[in-house]
């Protein structure tokens, strides 16, 4: 009697196969797309982030990837040099809308008011540092001139107004309406408006 007793009792305690199932364990965040988040929203660069924080540019970029999780000593750093507090890196991410729309006047623009370029930054901001896409316009003897980007980034350019000329691991090219050019930018390069009036074209990066 004692030992049946006993039977039933663990069966109770035990918990059932429904419980088990349900109990799924939470899935972390990801710290890295919040951080890449952050950045891309102060307009701050991997360099500039690496320097503000004293975490090297590889690092960052394998952090910013999800390839690599940050300790906490780091993570605090780069929270610091963000201004914003180590909890929001974990904080939950909204459900974005089925149907996002962004007006004019939300749409980031870069001006390199001496170089005499515009950048509209069409991509969103969680895409920063994998995949971009601008509309570039040049005024006439404008240029963008970057350094080199991750290994492997490459930049695909489409002319859609004026003339343009590229130049990309030690090349050059000049392209008019309609052109496309395909080019390594994990090296110094250059984006010439090369006509007598304004240029403009879409600019296209996948990094490394």
């Amino acid at each position: 009697m004692a030992s049946s007793g006993i039977r039933r009792a663990a069966a109770a305690a035990a918990p059932t196969p429904s419980v088990v199932a349900t109990a799924a364990v939470a899935a972390p965040p990801r710290v890295g797309e919040q951080i890449q988040r952050l950045r891309a929203e102060r307009r701050m660069t991997l360099d500039d982030l690496s320097r503000a924080a004293g975490v090297s540019k590889s690092m960052l970029s394998e952090i910013e990837r999800d390839k690599a999780n940050p300790t906490i000593a780091v993570a605090w750093r780069l929270t610091n040099a963000l201004g914003v507090s180590l909890d929001s890196l974990f904080a939950p991410q909204k459900t974005p809308e089925a149907i996002a729309v962004a007006g004019p006047h939300e749409i980031p623009t870069l001006s390199g008011h001496d170089a005499k370029y515009q950048l509209r930054v069409w991509g969103p901001i969680e895409l920063a540092g994998k995949f971009e896409w601008y509309e570039l316009t040049l005024q006439p003897g404008g240029a963008l001139v970057s350094n080199a980007h991750e290994p492997g980034t490459r930049e695909h350019l489409t002319v859609l107004q004026g003339t343009v000329e590229i130049e990309a691991a030690g090349a050059t090219k000049r392209l008019k309406a309609a052109d496309t050019a395909r080019y390594v930018a994990d090296e110094p390069h250059a984006i010439r408006n090369a006509g007598k009036g304004e240029a403009k074209a879409l600019l296209v990066v996948i990094h490394g």
